[in-house]
Protein backbone atom coordinates (compact mmCIF):
# COMPACT_ATOMS: atom_id res chain seq x y z
CA UNK A 1 0.00 0.00 0.00
CA UNK A 2 1.09 3.59 -0.61
CA UNK A 3 2.09 5.95 1.89
CA UNK A 4 -0.57 8.15 2.20
CA UNK A 5 1.97 11.30 3.09
CA UNK A 6 3.76 10.49 -0.30
CA UNK A 7 1.01 10.77 -2.42
CA UNK A 8 -0.98 13.35 -4.43
CA UNK A 9 -4.66 14.06 -2.83
CA UNK A 10 -6.38 12.59 -6.48
CA UNK A 11 -4.11 9.56 -6.23
CA UNK A 12 -4.90 8.71 -2.82
CA UNK A 13 -8.17 8.82 -3.53
CA UNK A 14 -8.14 6.95 -5.66
CA UNK A 15 -6.43 4.57 -4.25
CA UNK A 16 -9.07 4.69 -1.20
CA UNK A 17 -11.78 3.87 -3.91
CA UNK A 18 -10.49 0.83 -5.32
CA UNK A 19 -9.82 0.06 -1.86
CA UNK A 20 -13.37 0.36 -0.49
CA UNK A 21 -14.84 -1.44 -3.69
CA UNK A 22 -13.23 -4.27 -3.26
CA UNK A 23 -14.19 -4.53 0.08
CA UNK A 24 -17.74 -3.69 -0.74
CA UNK A 25 -17.58 -6.28 -3.01
CA UNK A 26 -15.92 -8.67 -0.63
CA UNK A 27 -19.14 -7.83 2.50
CA UNK A 28 -21.53 -8.57 -0.59
CA UNK A 29 -20.10 -11.71 -1.50
CA UNK A 30 -20.20 -13.19 2.21
CA UNK A 31 -23.41 -12.07 2.57
CA UNK A 32 -24.34 -13.97 -0.52
CA UNK A 33 -22.72 -17.05 0.60
CA UNK A 34 -24.45 -16.93 3.97
CA UNK A 35 -28.00 -15.50 2.49
CA UNK A 36 -28.04 -12.64 3.92
CA UNK A 37 -28.96 -9.28 2.50
CA UNK A 38 -25.84 -6.71 2.17
CA UNK A 39 -27.43 -4.05 4.15
CA UNK A 40 -27.73 -5.69 7.24
CA UNK A 41 -23.88 -5.19 7.20
CA UNK A 42 -22.54 -2.29 8.02
CA UNK A 43 -18.82 -1.20 7.05
CA UNK A 44 -17.16 1.11 9.74
CA UNK A 45 -13.97 2.17 8.63
CA UNK A 46 -11.10 2.16 11.32
CA UNK A 47 -9.14 5.08 10.55
CA UNK A 48 -6.46 4.85 13.20
CA UNK A 49 -3.10 5.64 12.77
CA UNK A 50 -3.83 7.92 9.31
CA UNK A 51 -4.66 11.11 9.10
CA UNK A 52 -7.89 13.42 8.62
CA UNK A 53 -7.01 13.67 5.38
CA UNK A 54 -8.02 10.11 4.75
CA UNK A 55 -11.15 10.33 6.86
CA UNK A 56 -12.19 12.97 4.68
CA UNK A 57 -11.85 11.03 1.58
CA UNK A 58 -13.79 7.96 3.25
CA UNK A 59 -16.64 10.58 3.69
CA UNK A 60 -16.52 11.58 0.40
CA UNK A 61 -16.56 8.04 -1.42
CA UNK A 62 -19.61 7.90 1.36
CA UNK A 63 -18.52 5.88 4.29
CA UNK A 64 -20.32 7.27 7.50
CA UNK A 65 -19.06 4.99 10.15
CA UNK A 66 -15.02 5.42 11.48
CA UNK A 67 -13.63 4.18 14.13
CA UNK A 68 -10.47 4.95 16.72
CA UNK A 69 -9.06 2.90 19.27
CA UNK A 70 -6.95 6.19 21.00
CA UNK A 71 -8.93 9.20 22.44
CA UNK A 72 -5.10 11.25 21.72
CA UNK A 73 -5.51 10.55 18.43
CA UNK A 74 -8.96 10.48 18.04
CA UNK A 75 -10.34 13.58 19.77
CA UNK A 76 -7.65 16.16 17.64
CA UNK A 77 -9.17 14.17 14.08
CA UNK A 78 -13.10 14.21 15.21
CA UNK A 79 -12.28 18.17 15.62
CA UNK A 80 -10.81 18.72 12.00
CA UNK A 81 -13.51 16.39 10.75
CA UNK A 82 -16.52 17.87 12.56
CA UNK A 83 -18.30 19.35 9.60
CA UNK A 84 -18.74 15.61 8.24
CA UNK A 85 -21.60 13.61 8.41
CA UNK A 86 -19.74 10.73 10.42
CA UNK A 87 -20.66 8.92 13.16
CA UNK A 88 -17.43 7.94 15.56
CA UNK A 89 -17.16 4.72 17.24
CA UNK A 90 -14.20 4.18 19.69
CA UNK A 91 -13.22 0.64 19.64
CA UNK A 92 -10.23 0.51 22.21
CA UNK A 93 -9.67 0.04 25.69
CA UNK A 94 -11.17 2.89 27.53
CA UNK A 95 -9.76 4.46 30.59
CA UNK A 96 -11.92 6.17 32.80
CA UNK A 97 -9.82 9.30 32.47
CA UNK A 98 -10.25 9.34 28.57
CA UNK A 99 -14.26 8.97 29.10
CA UNK A 100 -14.96 12.69 29.22
CA UNK A 101 -13.34 13.29 26.01
CA UNK A 102 -14.37 10.54 24.17
CA UNK A 103 -18.36 11.31 25.03
CA UNK A 104 -17.45 14.70 23.29
CA UNK A 105 -17.59 13.20 19.76
CA UNK A 106 -18.24 9.39 20.04
CA UNK A 107 -21.27 8.55 19.01
CA UNK A 108 -20.33 4.97 19.92
CA UNK A 109 -18.32 3.46 22.48
CA UNK A 110 -17.75 -0.62 21.68
CA UNK A 111 -15.28 -1.31 24.15
CA UNK A 112 -17.40 -1.31 27.54
CA UNK A 113 -16.06 -4.19 29.29
CA UNK A 114 -16.87 -3.34 33.11
CA UNK A 115 -19.50 -1.97 35.72
CA UNK A 116 -17.04 1.28 36.66
CA UNK A 117 -17.08 2.32 32.88
CA UNK A 118 -20.66 2.57 32.87
CA UNK A 119 -21.24 4.71 35.51
CA UNK A 120 -18.43 6.65 34.18
CA UNK A 121 -19.69 6.99 30.48
CA UNK A 122 -23.57 7.81 32.00
CA UNK A 123 -21.93 10.72 33.94
CA UNK A 124 -20.11 11.97 30.85
CA UNK A 125 -23.23 11.55 28.36
CA UNK A 126 -25.07 13.37 30.97
CA UNK A 127 -22.62 16.08 31.06
CA UNK A 128 -22.31 16.34 27.27
CA UNK A 129 -26.16 16.12 27.17
CA UNK A 130 -25.70 13.29 24.73
CA UNK A 131 -26.43 9.65 24.88
CA UNK A 132 -23.93 7.43 24.04
CA UNK A 133 -24.60 4.15 21.73
CA UNK A 134 -22.80 1.63 23.79
CA UNK A 135 -21.74 -2.28 23.37
CA UNK A 136 -20.81 -4.67 25.37
CA UNK A 137 -16.91 -5.89 24.37
CA UNK A 138 -16.99 -10.00 25.20
CA UNK A 139 -13.57 -11.25 25.90
CA UNK A 140 -13.36 -14.46 23.85
CA UNK A 141 -9.75 -15.05 25.12
CA UNK A 142 -9.25 -13.89 28.50
CA UNK A 143 -5.20 -14.52 28.05
CA UNK A 144 -4.31 -11.88 24.87
CA UNK A 145 -5.05 -8.54 27.56
CA UNK A 146 -7.37 -7.23 24.43
CA UNK A 147 -9.95 -6.12 27.14
CA UNK A 148 -13.66 -7.70 27.32
CA UNK A 149 -16.09 -8.76 29.79
CA UNK A 150 -16.19 -12.66 30.52
CA UNK A 151 -18.85 -14.34 28.87
CA UNK A 152 -20.90 -14.82 31.94
CA UNK A 153 -19.96 -11.34 32.83
CA UNK A 154 -22.12 -10.14 29.91
CA UNK A 155 -26.11 -10.07 30.74
CA UNK A 156 -25.45 -8.09 34.17
CA UNK A 157 -23.32 -5.61 32.09
CA UNK A 158 -25.64 -5.19 29.43
CA UNK A 159 -28.75 -4.50 31.95
CA UNK A 160 -26.24 -2.02 33.54
CA UNK A 161 -25.96 -0.51 30.13
CA UNK A 162 -29.64 -0.44 29.73
CA UNK A 163 -30.26 1.34 32.70
CA UNK A 164 -27.79 3.75 33.07
CA UNK A 165 -29.02 7.19 31.84
CA UNK A 166 -27.17 8.90 28.70
CA UNK A 167 -26.55 5.66 27.70
CA UNK A 168 -28.25 3.13 25.29
CA UNK A 169 -27.42 -0.14 24.81
CA UNK A 170 -26.71 -1.16 21.15
CA UNK A 171 -25.12 -5.09 21.48
CA UNK A 172 -22.23 -7.12 21.54
CA UNK A 173 -18.13 -6.52 19.96
CA UNK A 174 -15.39 -8.99 19.91
CA UNK A 175 -12.19 -9.49 18.08
CA UNK A 176 -11.08 -13.21 17.61
CA UNK A 177 -8.67 -14.89 19.37
CA UNK A 178 -5.31 -14.21 17.63
CA UNK A 179 -4.28 -17.67 15.90
CA UNK A 180 -7.72 -18.80 16.89
CA UNK A 181 -10.40 -20.07 14.37
CA UNK A 182 -12.78 -16.53 13.77
CA UNK A 183 -15.91 -19.08 12.97
CA UNK A 184 -15.62 -20.98 16.09
CA UNK A 185 -15.06 -17.10 18.20
CA UNK A 186 -17.71 -15.72 16.44
CA UNK A 187 -20.51 -18.39 16.54
CA UNK A 188 -19.85 -17.88 20.40
CA UNK A 189 -20.63 -13.97 20.01
CA UNK A 190 -23.08 -14.81 18.50
CA UNK A 191 -24.77 -16.85 21.28
CA UNK A 192 -23.78 -14.76 23.31
CA UNK A 193 -25.81 -11.61 21.85
CA UNK A 194 -28.72 -14.21 21.59
CA UNK A 195 -28.94 -14.14 25.19
CA UNK A 196 -28.51 -10.05 25.51
CA UNK A 197 -31.13 -9.98 22.83
CA UNK A 198 -33.47 -12.17 24.90
CA UNK A 199 -33.72 -9.35 27.93
CA UNK A 200 -32.88 -6.36 25.35
CA UNK A 201 -34.38 -6.83 21.75
CA UNK A 202 -33.32 -3.45 20.59
CA UNK A 203 -29.81 -4.43 21.16
CA UNK A 204 -29.44 -6.13 17.72
CA UNK A 205 -25.71 -5.01 17.07
CA UNK A 206 -22.92 -7.71 16.79
CA UNK A 207 -19.58 -5.70 15.79
CA UNK A 208 -17.18 -8.48 14.71
CA UNK A 209 -14.62 -9.27 11.82
CA UNK A 210 -12.11 -7.27 10.29
CA UNK A 211 -9.78 -7.12 6.96
CA UNK A 212 -8.62 -10.80 7.58
CA UNK A 213 -11.70 -12.43 8.88
CA UNK A 214 -14.87 -10.45 7.65
CA UNK A 215 -16.58 -13.05 5.64
CA UNK A 216 -16.14 -15.72 8.75
CA UNK A 217 -17.77 -12.54 11.20
CA UNK A 218 -20.91 -12.12 8.63
CA UNK A 219 -21.21 -15.78 8.01
CA UNK A 220 -21.87 -16.01 11.80
CA UNK A 221 -24.59 -12.96 11.93
CA UNK A 222 -21.75 -9.82 12.19
CA UNK A 223 -24.13 -6.88 11.62
CA UNK A 224 -20.88 -4.32 11.91
CA UNK A 225 -17.14 -5.04 10.30
CA UNK A 226 -14.62 -3.34 11.68
CA UNK A 227 -11.84 -2.47 8.95
CA UNK A 228 -9.36 -0.87 8.40
CA UNK A 229 -5.87 -2.15 7.01
CA UNK A 230 -7.82 -3.43 3.47
CA UNK A 231 -9.20 0.06 2.94
CA UNK A 232 -6.14 1.96 3.81
CA UNK A 233 -2.92 0.05 4.25
CA UNK A 234 -0.65 -1.20 7.01
CA UNK A 235 -0.32 1.22 10.23
CA UNK A 236 1.02 4.51 9.45
CA UNK A 237 2.54 7.38 11.77
CA UNK A 238 -0.51 10.26 11.90
CA UNK A 239 0.71 13.33 10.35
CA UNK A 240 -1.41 15.82 11.54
Amino acid sequence: MTDPTAVSPSARRDEIAANLADVRKRIDAACAAAGRVPGEVTLIAVTKTFPASDVRLLAGLGVTEVAENRDQDAAPKAGECRDLPLTWHFVGQLQTNKVRSVASYAGVVESVDRSKLVRALSAAALREERTLRCLVQVGLDEREGRGGAAPADVPALADEIAGAQGLELGGVMAVAPLGGDPVEAFTRLAEIAAGVRDSHPGAMAISAGMSGDLEAAIACGATHVRVGTALLGGRRAIVR
